[in-house]
């Protein structure tokens, strides 16, 4: 199983959709490991968006992300980062295919309603910073049997 962290950025919140992205996840199978609200320290940000600090949208991404609350959560699913960054959708709303979360909420350029890891060493340095070792929890979900087969040697 692979994990991955997800951002519910401050427009999902304030726009009400976080409920209906969070539903998509667990429609598709996804295992929420670790989930909270907070908001986002500009320490925080900083460190989370550091390879960005050269690029002209730096400082507007680190006012966004930190202007109001975000939830935070790492999902677990096999290939949970190829998955969930299909069902995110383009970056910009305006370019996501119908479908997508981005696509079927999101018209900005700017505001992007979400946030996924984009490999597992960024899903590493990611959940890191949110969150504690022990914070993530491991617990067998009675229907997993029903997401996966598991007839083989290894899920599918």
């Amino acid at each position: 199983m692979e994990k991955t962290l997800i951002i519910l950025k401050p427009d999902a919140l304030q726009r009400g959709l976080a409920g209906r992205i969070i539903t998509r996840f667990e429609e598709k199978g996804f295992q929420v490991v670790a989930m909270k609200q907070m908001l986002v320290s500009r320490e925080l940000a900083e460190k989370h968006y550091a390879v960005h600090r050269e690029k002209p949208f730096y400082p507007r991404l680190v006012s966004y992300i930190t202007s109001s609350p975000v939830i935070v959560m790492v999902l677990q699913a096999i290939n949970a980062i190829a998955v969930s960054r299909k069902m995110m959708g383009a970056t910009f709303g305006s370019k996501a295919e119908p479908g997508t979360i981005r696509g079927d909420f999101g018209l900005s350029n700017s505001f992007n309603l979400i946030h996924g890891s984009d490999s597992p060493e960024a899903a590493a340095f990611e959940i890191g910073l949110y969150f504690k070792p022990d914070e993530l929890l491991r617990f067998e979900r009675a229907g997993e049997r029903w997401i996966y087969d598991m007839s083989g040697s290894t899920p599918e």
